[in-house]
């Protein structure tokens, strides 16, 4: 990993993903546009089969990383190591189901980032023994975006994450502009809202309204 991607992993403020179901007729690529014109710093690709043909994903990521590396925003693809791999993207994230952290970073090389979701202290403390490079905490809230996702963990694993992880994390999961204050209080830096961005009708203008209100949230 080079100096400069490991030292900024998560971009404090905003973590795009894409959610083509939940985008108003949008494309993947229409919506990862608008995104870097609202400042978002690292977008995650997350296309789940058989929705897409492994083809028209692959296309898809093709397309975002060129628009990513041209903008100097941080590419990561969820699950799809060899798709990553293909289109040369900054990492992968995956779930507790995918491929071990240690098998994913032997395949992407010391260069790229691997993200991991976690639900719980003890996945979080395994996930820095298996070499992450940052995790994912939640769900904080209840969310509709995964059909597989657990019960939402809520603000005390949180908590508990900031006090004992040292890793950076993104926290995700059900947060919306009406509640992110919540996470903010918390000493989350690096957030996810999923629908509430892609959901919107002008998702930059969205994007810099919850900037906005992450700047103006009290921090701890």
């Amino acid at each position: 990993m080079n100096d400069k991607l490991k030292n900024e992993v998560l971009p404090t403020g905003l973590y795009g993903i894409t959610a083509e179901k939940f985008s108003g007729g949008r494309s993947n690529i229409q919506v990862v546009e608008q995104m870097i014109q609202g400042g978002i710093k690292i977008i995650q690709y997350r296309e789940k089969r058989p929705a897409k043909s492994y083809r028209a994903i692959l296309e898809e990521c093709r397309q975002i990383r060129a628009l990513t590396r041209a903008a100097e925003v941080t590419f990561v693809v969820n699950d799809y190591v060899d798709i990553a791999l293909l289109v040369d993207a900054d990492g992968v994230h995956v779930g507790q189901d995918d491929l071990p952290v240690g098998e994913v970073k032997r395949l992407l090389g010391p260069e790229k980032i691997v993200g991991l979701s976690t639900h719980s202290p003890s996945q979080a403390q395994d996930a820095v023994r298996a070499g992450a490079d940052y995790i994912g905490v939640g769900p904080v809230f209840a969310t509709k975006t995964k059909d597989d996702v657990c019960d939402p963990v809520g603000c005390s694993y949180l908590e508990w994450v900031v006090e004992n992880i040292s890793l950076p994390f993104v926290a995700i999961g059900g947060i919306k502009l009406h509640n992110i204050d919540q996470i903010v209080r918390r000493g989350a830096r690096s957030i996810c809202l999923v629908t509430e961005i892609v959901g919107a009708a002008d998702i930059a203008a969205r994007i810099r309204q919850v900037q906005a209100a992450l700047v103006q949230s009290p921090t701890p």
